[in-house]
């Protein structure tokens, strides 16, 4: 039912998304996904989170993977940006779930949106915010306030993304946007 959910919530969005689509996409009753969920906000919410889940903790992965061991800060910054950067190719759905999100934010019962939020965007910033504040605590970063700087280097590495037309972001603009997103990241927060 989750699986389905994700599909059709990725594909029409919340308000078009119907119970009946997503129970023939999970092949299963209308009746079952209303006894497992009450109603489409709770299979939103859940599909949602459980989405984010398995995405934060890729996400998660990346960050320790990259940042448990900092010994060229520039260099290893600009490695985790690109990585954290590269589209996940077993995460497309959720992706396109996050873009209908966004378009229709006004629309979604604000509960299922806190969630995801709590989940997967917010929990995958915790962690960078530690790493960032781990590596003040070092000396190599000026950081008063962890989860603003993590949020700060987000946005800095993001470059100009045309995603929200379809496109995709090259390799090589990947790299471009993270690498001058770094130096200046660095010119706010470097020592």
């Amino acid at each position: 039912m989750l699986a389905g959910g994700l599909t059709v919530f990725a594909r029409d969005g919340y308000s078009r998304g119907s119970i009946d689509v997503i129970a023939a996409e999970a092949q299963v009753s209308t009746r079952t996904i209303y006894n497992h969920f009450a109603d489409k906000a709770g299979l939103f919410r859940a599909v949602i989170q459980d989405s984010a889940t398995r995405v934060a903790a890729a996400q998660l992965e990346i960050v320790d993977r990259y940042l448990r061991k900092v010994t060229d800060l520039e260099a290893d910054l600009v490695e985790f940006g690109i990585a954290w950067r590269t589209p996940m190719p077993d995460y497309a759905e959720h992706s396109s779930l996050v873009r209908q999100v966004n378009a229709e934010a006004g629309h979604i019962p604000q509960e299922a949106i806190d969630a995801w939020q709590e989940t997967g965007p917010i929990a995958v910033r915790r962690a960078l915010a530690d790493r960032l504040a781990a590596l003040a605590e070092d000396g190599l970063l000026r950081v008063s306030d962890p989860m603003l700087a993590a949020l700060h280097f987000s946005l800095l590495i993001s470059g100009a993304n045309p995603s929200y037309l379809g496109a995709r972001m090259t390799p090589e603009e990947i790299t471009h946007a993270v690498t001058t997103g770094v130096h200046a990241f660095l010119n706010g927060y470097g020592r």
